[in-house]
């Protein structure tokens, strides 16, 4: 069977309403890790995400639709680990939330990034540590599973 996109998509099933998924999704400090500047939860806000010196985004909510849907569009982006840093701008993430037999099905979806991108393999490989793992057990426990947080270094002079 041929996919008729390639943009990166991963999908979680959870006993929870879609209501908690939705709220788990936009408590956006809650499942991803980094530094997370800016209002994650309404609508035309923007937000940053940065990691260390390898990551950088701003993302502007553009779609949100309680128990529905998430939508970020990424304004603009920085990758150090790639040749093109900005290989993000103007994808976008997009949370869908269906309920189906009293189970909320997520479906992440990164548009536009496909596998081309050279960072394709490790990128989705993040998403989808972050999504089926972090996310999920954030909406099933309250409880995320971000990467610990580093403990500032100290200058040591040598």
């Amino acid at each position: 069977m041929k996919m008729k996109n390639s943009d990166f998509t991963t999908t979680i099933l959870v006993d929870k309403s879609p209501e908690e998924a939705y709220d788990a999704i936009n408590d956006v400090r809650g499942w991803w890790s980094g530094d997370i500047e800016g209002v994650t939860d309404k609508l035309n806000e923007v937000f940053t995400y940065r990691y260390k010196n390898f990551h950088f985004t701003k993302h502007k909510i553009t779609e949100l639709v309680p128990g529905k849907k998430v939508v970020w569009l990424i304004l603009e982006s920085y990758l150090s680990f790639v040749e093109d840093k900005k290989e993000w701008d103007g994808t976008q993430i997009v949370f869908d939330i269906s309920e189906k037999d009293g189970k909320t099905t997520v479906r992440f979806t990164h548009k536009g990034l496909v596998p081309r991108y050279e960072c394709f393999d490790a990128c989705s490989n993040a998403w989808t540590d972050y999504v089926q793992n972090s996310l999920k057990h954030l909406i099933e426990t309250g409880k995320g599973k971000p990467n610990k947080k580093e403990k500032k270094e100290k200058a040591v002079e040598k």
